[in-house]
């Protein structure tokens, strides 16, 4: 038996020290927590708020849209060919929040469109051919394309992103912005004036991490000697390149802010990454040439034009948390939503 003296002594001792313990761990509590911390959490939690961008309660309009199919101008309540872009634009399986983003990029494009080009399309606000405007499905393509299942487990989703954000546009100084969008990022966007010829201040080249997870953000083409040097040849027929040593022949001379090929030297010759795009069908114009002797691979990154918003970088930081206006703030700068009906 333990001595009565002995256990009042540790009883004792144990009313003084556990205070100043719990004091202690509390001020460690406090220290850690720094105002800079503080501050962070702060904003964190602000940016995390959803924001209702649902300001106006109107009829949606309908726009003419021209049917490259069936060379016709069919009439249609833009909303509802916002599910038929949306379909054919993104995956159903994305995260809400990023196909939220998707459309009210589409809607952003549809409507600068139809303020801007509709002489481009015989009247007609857009079109339905996806190398010239967006994709787009009907509602009877979609069900003959992807099923009666996925009419009844996924189209609902594609509405509800368009819904929710009904008569929403992007705007720069007021004005619907031109939307670019694409695929896959080789982790940074592109500066517009670094892809195409004109200068937007709200297409600027920012981080976009999370597209290392799609599944074409790395590709490889192994391409011959003879094949190569035939393929520029045919292209441009005043090029001085040969299939011997072509590692001595050809050299990446410069890279945009994205990452993407600017100029590259080959023989006599300067072109573009996405001059070599273009001719080789790479997925993007960020690559890496690797020589052997007889044939060349190039290691791309990244799929599409580089320029706007990523979508598998949306999906990303929808993943993470991130509402709509919050991935379509970051990848269209400085500008804001505006809801038109």
């Amino acid at each position: 038996m333990n001595n009565p003296l002995r256990i009042l002594a540790g009883v004792i001792v144990c009313s003084v020290t556990l205070p100043i313990f719990l004091s202690v761990a509390s001020y460690d509590d406090i220290e850690t927590n720094t105002p800079q911390k503080q501050e962070q959490l702060i904003e964190k939690k602000s940016s995390s708020k959803y924001i209702n961008y649902e300001t106006v309660d109107k009829d949606s309009p309908k726009i003419n849209i021209y049917n490259h199919k069936t060379g016709k101008t069919q009439q249609m309540d833009i909303e509802e060919y916002l599910y038929g872009v949306l379909s054919g634009e993104m995956p159903s399986d994305f995260n809400i929040e990023a196909l939220k983003a998707q459309a009210v990029a589409a809607r952003t494009y549809t409507i600068h469109k139809q303020e801007n080009e509709t002489s481009k399309h015989k009247g007609s606000a857009v079109c339905t051919d996806y190398t010239h405007c967006q994709e787009y499905k009907s509602y009877e393509e979609l069900k003959e394309s992807k099923g009666e299942e996925w009419i009844k487990s996924s189209y609902p989703k594609i509405k509800q992103a368009v819904n929710d954000t009904k008569g929403q546009i992007i705007t720069y100084n007021g004005e619907p912005i031109v939307p670019l969008y694409f695929s896959t990022s080789s982790g940074k966007t592109e500066n517009s004036e670094e892809v195409f010829s004109t200068e937007y201040p709200y297409l600027k080249s920012v981080d976009s991490p999370y597209d290392k997870y799609a599944p074409k953000y790395a590709s490889t083409l192994k391409i011959s000697n003879k094949d190569f040097v035939s393929k520029l040849q045919n292209t441009y027929s005043g090029i001085n390149i040969n299939q011997n040593d072509l590692s001595s022949q050809v050299k990446i001379l410069s890279r945009s802010n994205g990452g993407s090929v600017a100029k590259i030297k080959l023989g006599n010759k300067e072109l573009t990454g996405r001059d070599i795009r273009n001719i080789l069908n790479l997925n993007s114009a960020n690559f890496e040439i690797k020589f052997d002797t007889n044939s060349l691979d190039f290691v791309v990154k990244g799929y599409g034009h580089g320029v706007g918003m990523s979508q598998w970088g949306a999906n990303g930081m929808a993943e993470e948390g991130y509402k709509y206006y919050e991935i379509l703030s970051h990848y269209y700068k400085d500008t804001t939503i505006k809801d038109l009906y």
